[in-house]
């Protein structure tokens, strides 16, 4: 079934087999008997390296739980751009990576006027990637594949405009497959 749908695709679109996946979108792929792994070492490397950040050493957390970030910020003003491109290397892997989904939402609120004490934060994130690098996500062959989700509320939990922060994360079997996290003025 695979070759004929091949060749119904070639024929109906200019386009050539390249046998198994190995890379998409930037993600490595790793397909075996036992199921497909999607490893994010390459990235969080590749990441790492284009900040010039991986020298440096790593942070048990993304975030300090009281970490007193706020619009006003402490210090000068800092390279929004640098900011902004920062952040966005890690919205590209917030989907497979809840553990950094709160802090780079949060910054990101920030990046188009970023002071010293946000920049400081961000690279708090990018020590914390390099202390657990190899977070992936595993799809077995075998999983049932049951859609389970969960969803959990904090009203009025952001300490800085009172607004509510939600969050949910689906799995497809044993495997996470989507995260979300959103803020939403309070009710």
């Amino acid at each position: 079934m695979c070759k004929e749908l091949e060749q119904v695709m070639q024929e109906k679109f200019e386009m050539s087999a390249l046998g198994e996946m190995t890379f998409f979108l930037g993600l490595q792929v790793h397909q075996s008997k036992e199921g497909i792994f999607i490893p994010r070492t390459k990235y969080v490397g590749d990441i790492l390296k284009r900040f010039q950040m991986g020298d440096s050493k790593h942070s048990g957390t993304p975030l300090a739980q009281n970490h007193g970030i706020t619009p006003n910020g402490m210090g000068e003003h800092v390279d929004p751009s640098l900011c902004r491109a920062m952040i966005g290397s890690f919205m590209y892997i917030t989907a497979s990576r809840s553990d950094i989904m709160f802090p780079t939402c949060l910054l990101a609120h920030y990046q188009s006027n970023p002071k010293v004490s946000h920049l400081v934060a961000v690279k708090t994130i990018f020590r914390y990637l390099k202390g657990c690098p190899d977070t992936s996500l595993w799809y077995p062959k075998d999983d049932n594949f049951d859609l389970i989700a969960f969803s959990d509320s904090d009203h009025g939990g952001c300490k800085i405009d009172a607004k509510s922060t939600s969050a949910g994360c689906q799995f497809f079997g044993k495997s996470p497959s989507h995260v979300v996290l959103q803020t939403s003025k309070p009710v």
